[in-house]
């Protein structure tokens, strides 16, 4: 039986690498391994635990004094290992891939002898934050449509998502400003505005929503999604503006899609109204390799960046 690969030799730097190339190491294998990518999901967490160990300067000392003789990874029950220390899922019935009604799993498992990077309590709820002010000056429209966004998105998609988690007022960590609301399911982050317009037909082209000829600009989502998708290469992240009618009908207003800019062509921002963001939320975030798991250092990292 092999021994078990030590977190360096994961990422594949040398035991004096620098928080610069431990980065640096984990983006080119978060790439190789994620899932979605059509990685292995348990060398993806390997891959994942290493870099949240190795980049903290306490958890890395810990870990240096023992030098790989333990893992936050032991198997949990159902779980198997393989020869290579490496934490793997026991298949659910039929051979079939996780589903996001299966049962709730937490990466890692909590432990008693290990700390975790969020008390158990916290992770196992499923909205966190509120729509809040920012500066003396704070449109209350702002607030309300926020708050209608949390109302849609905790009553039409958590229901559905045991394993999603609700996080509201984000820094945005490339450019100055906010990110509304982020839901995180299994290893896919969508990031969501919202606008509130009137009733009518709107064509989205990809990059300006149109009506009658003017064009209306949402919130820019694009340098969000690239900003969190930097700090969090081992995601999958979209970006989606949901437009709000008046009268709380979701299905308007209606939007009409150039070619190639409507959510199913796969792209990273899009525009939708509340009855296709419910939908689309729920197939994006249920349909990925894990959607009954929640990744607690990552959300530990997210309600971190909480303003």
């Amino acid at each position: 039986m092999s021994a078990a690969r030590t977190h360096y030799e994961v990422l594949g730097v040398t035991r004096d690498a620098t928080v610069a190339e431990v980065k640096a190491a984990y983006r080119r294998a978060a790439r190789q391994t994620h899932p979605d990518q059509g990685g292995d999901a348990a060398q993806f967490r390997l891959v994942s635990l290493a870099y949240q160990t190795l980049v903290d300067p306490t958890a890395r000392a810990t870990y240096d004094r023992s030098y790989g003789t333990a893992s936050a990874y032991r198997p949990a029950a159902g779980d198997t290992a393989d020869d290579a220390g490496t934490r793997t899922r026991a298949d659910p019935p039929g051979g079939r891939r996780p589903t996001a009604t299966d049962p709730l799993r937490y990466v890692p498992p909590f432990s008693p002898t290990t700390p975790p990077a969020l008390e158990q309590a916290v992770a196992a709820r499923q909205i966190h934050g509120a729509p809040r002010k920012r500066g003396f000056f704070t449109s209350q429209s702002r607030l309300a449509r926020e708050a209608r966004t949390v109302r849609l998105l905790s009553g039409k998609v958590l229901p559905h998502l045991p394993a999603a988690r609700l996080v509201n007022g984000l820094h945005s960590p490339l450019e100055r400003g906010f990110i509304d609301h982020a839901v995180l399911g299994g290893y896919r982050l969508c990031l969501v505005g919202s606008m509130l317009l009137p009733r009518g037909f709107y064509r989205w082209d990809g990059d300006a929503l149109l009506r009658d000829g003017k064009h209306l600009e949402p919130p820019r989502m694009a340098g969000m999604v690239r900003g969190m998708q930097e700090a969090f290469p081992e995601l999958n992240v979209t970006g989606w503006t949901v437009i709000h009618s008046g009268d709380d009908n979701l299905h308007e207003p209606v939007i009409d899609y150039a070619r190639g800019a409507d959510p199913a062509s796969g792209t990273t921002v899009n525009v939708v109204n509340a009855a296709n963001l419910v939908r689309e939320l729920k197939m994006f975030l249920g349909t990925g390799p894990t959607p009954n798991v929640v990744d607690v250092p990552v959300l530990a990292r997210l309600l971190g960046g909480m303003y």
